[in-house]
Protein backbone atom coordinates (compact mmCIF):
# COMPACT_ATOMS: atom_id res chain seq x y z
CA UNK A 1 0.00 0.00 0.00
CA UNK A 2 2.89 2.13 0.94
CA UNK A 3 4.30 2.38 -3.27
CA UNK A 4 0.97 3.90 -4.09
CA UNK A 5 1.11 7.17 -1.35
CA UNK A 6 3.52 8.99 -3.30
CA UNK A 7 1.59 8.24 -6.73
CA UNK A 8 -2.07 9.25 -4.74
CA UNK A 9 -0.51 12.75 -3.65
CA UNK A 10 0.97 13.35 -7.06
CA UNK A 11 -2.84 13.00 -8.04
CA UNK A 12 -3.89 14.88 -5.79
CA UNK A 13 -1.52 17.78 -6.29
CA UNK A 14 -2.03 17.79 -9.53
CA UNK A 15 -5.39 18.27 -9.28
CA UNK A 16 -4.64 21.18 -6.96
CA UNK A 17 -3.14 22.97 -9.25
CA UNK A 18 -5.33 22.75 -12.36
CA UNK A 19 -8.17 23.67 -10.20
CA UNK A 20 -5.76 26.64 -9.33
CA UNK A 21 -5.76 27.23 -13.00
CA UNK A 22 -9.00 27.24 -13.79
CA UNK A 23 -10.17 29.77 -11.18
CA UNK A 24 -6.84 31.88 -12.71
CA UNK A 25 -8.19 31.76 -16.03
CA UNK A 26 -11.93 32.52 -14.95
CA UNK A 27 -10.60 35.78 -12.84
CA UNK A 28 -9.86 37.56 -16.01
CA UNK A 29 -13.30 36.93 -17.96
CA UNK A 30 -15.16 37.53 -14.61
CA UNK A 31 -13.50 40.77 -13.88
CA UNK A 32 -13.62 41.64 -17.85
CA UNK A 33 -17.85 41.52 -17.33
CA UNK A 34 -17.75 43.33 -14.21
CA UNK A 35 -16.66 46.25 -15.82
CA UNK A 36 -18.42 46.47 -18.15
CA UNK A 37 -21.37 45.79 -15.95
CA UNK A 38 -20.29 48.40 -14.10
CA UNK A 39 -20.15 51.07 -17.30
CA UNK A 40 -23.07 50.14 -18.46
CA UNK A 41 -24.77 50.95 -15.02
CA UNK A 42 -22.85 54.08 -14.45
CA UNK A 43 -23.75 54.74 -18.09
CA UNK A 44 -27.91 54.38 -17.46
CA UNK A 45 -27.21 56.28 -13.93
CA UNK A 46 -25.71 59.34 -15.94
CA UNK A 47 -22.27 59.26 -15.23
CA UNK A 48 -19.00 59.70 -17.62
CA UNK A 49 -16.67 57.18 -16.02
CA UNK A 50 -13.50 58.59 -17.50
CA UNK A 51 -10.40 60.54 -16.88
CA UNK A 52 -8.88 61.23 -20.26
CA UNK A 53 -10.05 61.21 -23.98
CA UNK A 54 -7.62 61.08 -27.26
CA UNK A 55 -9.49 61.30 -30.44
CA UNK A 56 -8.75 62.29 -34.02
CA UNK A 57 -11.46 63.55 -36.42
CA UNK A 58 -11.36 64.40 -40.25
CA UNK A 59 -13.49 67.14 -41.31
CA UNK A 60 -15.38 68.69 -44.53
CA UNK A 61 -16.04 72.53 -44.53
CA UNK A 62 -17.94 74.53 -46.73
CA UNK A 63 -14.97 76.04 -48.35
CA UNK A 64 -12.53 73.26 -48.34
CA UNK A 65 -11.56 69.70 -45.49
CA UNK A 66 -9.42 69.19 -42.88
CA UNK A 67 -8.43 66.98 -40.04
CA UNK A 68 -7.84 67.62 -35.89
CA UNK A 69 -6.15 65.70 -32.65
CA UNK A 70 -7.71 66.68 -29.77
CA UNK A 71 -6.80 65.80 -26.23
CA UNK A 72 -9.44 65.91 -23.42
CA UNK A 73 -9.76 65.64 -19.75
CA UNK A 74 -12.90 65.66 -17.23
CA UNK A 75 -13.45 68.04 -14.68
CA UNK A 76 -16.72 66.74 -13.73
CA UNK A 77 -19.49 64.64 -14.29
CA UNK A 78 -20.60 66.67 -17.50
CA UNK A 79 -18.04 68.85 -18.08
CA UNK A 80 -14.55 68.24 -20.15
CA UNK A 81 -11.55 70.72 -21.21
CA UNK A 82 -11.08 69.44 -24.60
CA UNK A 83 -6.98 70.86 -26.09
CA UNK A 84 -7.16 70.40 -30.25
CA UNK A 85 -4.66 70.99 -33.21
CA UNK A 86 -6.06 71.36 -36.43
CA UNK A 87 -5.22 71.95 -39.89
CA UNK A 88 -7.33 72.47 -43.15
CA UNK A 89 -7.08 73.73 -46.69
CA UNK A 90 -9.94 76.29 -48.07
CA UNK A 91 -10.37 77.38 -51.00
CA UNK A 92 -12.32 80.24 -52.80
CA UNK A 93 -15.62 79.67 -53.94
CA UNK A 94 -14.65 81.10 -57.27
CA UNK A 95 -12.32 78.95 -57.95
CA UNK A 96 -12.46 76.56 -61.46
CA UNK A 97 -10.44 74.11 -62.45
CA UNK A 98 -8.95 74.39 -66.33
CA UNK A 99 -6.77 72.38 -68.70
CA UNK A 100 -5.28 73.49 -71.38
CA UNK A 101 -5.75 70.56 -74.66
CA UNK A 102 -2.68 71.34 -76.07
CA UNK A 103 -0.09 70.40 -73.17
CA UNK A 104 0.28 67.23 -71.49
CA UNK A 105 0.14 68.76 -67.79
CA UNK A 106 -1.40 68.99 -64.60
CA UNK A 107 -4.85 71.11 -64.73
CA UNK A 108 -4.85 74.90 -63.21
CA UNK A 109 -7.36 76.90 -61.61
CA UNK A 110 -7.76 80.41 -63.23
CA UNK A 111 -6.58 83.61 -61.27
CA UNK A 112 -5.60 81.64 -58.00
CA UNK A 113 -3.08 83.62 -55.95
CA UNK A 114 -2.54 81.83 -52.67
CA UNK A 115 -3.10 78.19 -51.21
CA UNK A 116 -4.14 78.69 -47.63
CA UNK A 117 -3.98 76.56 -45.28
CA UNK A 118 -5.22 77.61 -41.69
CA UNK A 119 -3.23 75.88 -38.53
CA UNK A 120 -5.51 75.99 -35.29
CA UNK A 121 -4.58 75.40 -31.82
CA UNK A 122 -6.85 76.41 -28.96
CA UNK A 123 -9.19 75.56 -26.09
CA UNK A 124 -12.88 73.68 -26.27
CA UNK A 125 -15.13 73.64 -23.18
CA UNK A 126 -17.57 70.62 -23.29
CA UNK A 127 -20.73 70.60 -21.43
CA UNK A 128 -22.78 66.97 -21.73
CA UNK A 129 -26.29 67.34 -22.73
CA UNK A 130 -27.89 63.77 -23.09
CA UNK A 131 -26.48 60.80 -21.58
CA UNK A 132 -26.90 57.25 -23.49
CA UNK A 133 -29.02 55.86 -20.97
CA UNK A 134 -27.72 52.06 -22.53
CA UNK A 135 -25.58 50.76 -24.52
CA UNK A 136 -27.16 51.50 -27.63
CA UNK A 137 -27.68 55.30 -27.24
CA UNK A 138 -25.96 58.45 -27.95
CA UNK A 139 -23.83 61.02 -25.98
CA UNK A 140 -24.79 64.58 -27.01
CA UNK A 141 -22.81 67.21 -25.77
CA UNK A 142 -21.92 71.13 -27.11
CA UNK A 143 -18.74 72.46 -27.12
CA UNK A 144 -17.62 76.16 -27.93
CA UNK A 145 -14.05 77.90 -27.42
CA UNK A 146 -11.43 79.04 -29.62
CA UNK A 147 -7.50 80.08 -30.14
CA UNK A 148 -4.78 81.04 -32.35
CA UNK A 149 -5.48 80.57 -35.82
CA UNK A 150 -2.52 80.77 -38.48
CA UNK A 151 -2.91 80.99 -42.21
CA UNK A 152 -0.37 79.30 -44.17
CA UNK A 153 -0.23 80.95 -47.88
CA UNK A 154 1.95 78.71 -50.61
CA UNK A 155 1.89 81.03 -53.34
CA UNK A 156 0.41 79.41 -56.41
CA UNK A 157 2.85 78.63 -59.64
CA UNK A 158 1.54 78.58 -63.17
CA UNK A 159 3.73 76.79 -65.67
CA UNK A 160 3.84 78.99 -68.73
CA UNK A 161 5.42 78.86 -72.12
CA UNK A 162 7.16 81.59 -73.66
CA UNK A 163 7.72 79.70 -76.55
CA UNK A 164 10.75 77.59 -78.19
CA UNK A 165 9.47 74.95 -75.37
CA UNK A 166 11.14 77.05 -72.88
CA UNK A 167 8.83 76.84 -69.63
CA UNK A 168 8.70 79.31 -66.36
CA UNK A 169 7.22 79.28 -63.40
CA UNK A 170 4.58 82.44 -62.88
CA UNK A 171 2.72 83.71 -59.76
CA UNK A 172 -0.53 85.93 -60.29
CA UNK A 173 1.29 88.48 -57.45
CA UNK A 174 -1.29 91.11 -58.45
CA UNK A 175 -4.08 91.91 -60.67
CA UNK A 176 -1.83 93.59 -63.32
CA UNK A 177 0.43 90.03 -63.57
CA UNK A 178 -2.84 88.13 -64.61
CA UNK A 179 -3.41 90.60 -67.40
CA UNK A 180 0.32 90.54 -68.74
CA UNK A 181 0.38 86.91 -68.41
CA UNK A 182 -2.89 86.43 -70.63
CA UNK A 183 -3.06 88.66 -72.94
CA UNK A 184 0.38 88.48 -74.48
CA UNK A 185 0.45 86.27 -77.33
CA UNK A 186 4.40 85.40 -76.10
CA UNK A 187 2.77 83.59 -72.86
CA UNK A 188 1.02 80.31 -72.83
CA UNK A 189 -0.31 78.66 -70.13
CA UNK A 190 1.07 75.34 -69.90
CA UNK A 191 -0.63 73.57 -66.50
CA UNK A 192 -0.88 73.94 -62.68
CA UNK A 193 1.77 73.27 -59.62
CA UNK A 194 3.04 70.67 -57.80
CA UNK A 195 2.97 70.07 -54.14
CA UNK A 196 6.33 70.37 -53.69
CA UNK A 197 6.47 74.02 -55.54
CA UNK A 198 5.80 77.29 -53.26
CA UNK A 199 6.92 75.91 -50.29
CA UNK A 200 10.21 78.10 -50.04
CA UNK A 201 8.00 81.12 -50.34
CA UNK A 202 5.01 80.45 -47.29
CA UNK A 203 3.71 83.27 -45.41
CA UNK A 204 2.43 83.04 -42.53
CA UNK A 205 -0.34 85.55 -41.09
CA UNK A 206 -1.59 85.23 -37.29
CA UNK A 207 -5.43 85.19 -36.13
CA UNK A 208 -7.70 84.12 -34.11
CA UNK A 209 -10.69 81.97 -33.89
CA UNK A 210 -13.93 80.80 -32.34
CA UNK A 211 -16.29 78.03 -32.84
CA UNK A 212 -19.19 75.87 -31.42
CA UNK A 213 -20.15 72.43 -31.97
CA UNK A 214 -22.87 69.65 -31.03
CA UNK A 215 -21.34 65.95 -31.23
CA UNK A 216 -22.77 62.88 -31.06
CA UNK A 217 -21.20 59.86 -29.59
CA UNK A 218 -22.16 56.38 -30.58
CA UNK A 219 -19.60 54.70 -29.29
CA UNK A 220 -19.97 51.31 -27.02
CA UNK A 221 -19.81 52.35 -23.44
CA UNK A 222 -17.74 55.01 -22.51
CA UNK A 223 -14.51 53.72 -23.16
CA UNK A 224 -14.24 54.16 -27.38
CA UNK A 225 -15.71 57.53 -29.47
CA UNK A 226 -16.96 56.90 -32.46
CA UNK A 227 -19.29 59.65 -33.29
CA UNK A 228 -20.48 63.10 -35.59
CA UNK A 229 -19.65 66.77 -34.92
CA UNK A 230 -21.46 69.10 -36.87
CA UNK A 231 -20.94 73.09 -35.66
CA UNK A 232 -19.49 76.52 -37.42
CA UNK A 233 -16.31 78.30 -37.12
CA UNK A 234 -14.82 82.10 -37.47
CA UNK A 235 -11.62 83.14 -38.16
CA UNK A 236 -10.50 86.92 -37.99
CA UNK A 237 -6.31 87.67 -39.14
CA UNK A 238 -4.47 90.54 -39.44
CA UNK A 239 -4.16 90.79 -43.16
CA UNK A 240 -6.33 90.47 -45.80
CA UNK A 241 -5.58 87.07 -47.29
CA UNK A 242 -5.14 86.95 -51.13
CA UNK A 243 -6.96 84.25 -52.67
CA UNK A 244 -7.74 84.83 -55.69
CA UNK A 245 -7.54 88.56 -57.86
CA UNK A 246 -10.47 90.22 -59.12
CA UNK A 247 -12.52 88.69 -56.35
CA UNK A 248 -12.54 91.18 -53.30
CA UNK A 249 -10.10 90.16 -50.65
CA UNK A 250 -10.86 89.35 -46.81
CA UNK A 251 -10.23 88.58 -43.61
CA UNK A 252 -12.97 87.53 -41.64
CA UNK A 253 -14.10 83.95 -42.79
CA UNK A 254 -17.27 81.97 -41.42
CA UNK A 255 -17.86 78.21 -42.33
CA UNK A 256 -19.96 75.16 -41.14
CA UNK A 257 -18.51 71.71 -41.33
CA UNK A 258 -18.87 68.21 -40.09
CA UNK A 259 -16.73 66.06 -38.89
CA UNK A 260 -16.36 61.86 -37.81
CA UNK A 261 -14.50 61.11 -34.82
CA UNK A 262 -12.38 58.23 -33.57
CA UNK A 263 -10.89 57.68 -30.06
CA UNK A 264 -10.63 56.13 -26.70
CA UNK A 265 -11.43 57.34 -23.18
CA UNK A 266 -9.55 55.87 -20.10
Amino acid sequence: MKKYIPVLLLFFVSLQMKAQQSNMDREPKKAKKEKINLLAKKEEEGVLNYSKQTLVGFKVVNDGYGGFLEFGKRISDNKSLLYQFEMCERKSMKEEKLQNPYYQSTSFVFGKINFFYPVKMGVQYEMLLGNKGNRNGVNISANFGGGLSLALLRPYMLQVDKGNINFDMVTFNSPDSLYYLYDDSAYYVAGGPTFSQGWSKLKITPGLYAKSSLRFDYGKYNEMINGLEVGISAEYYTRNIPLMVRVEQQRFFLGVYAAILFGKRK
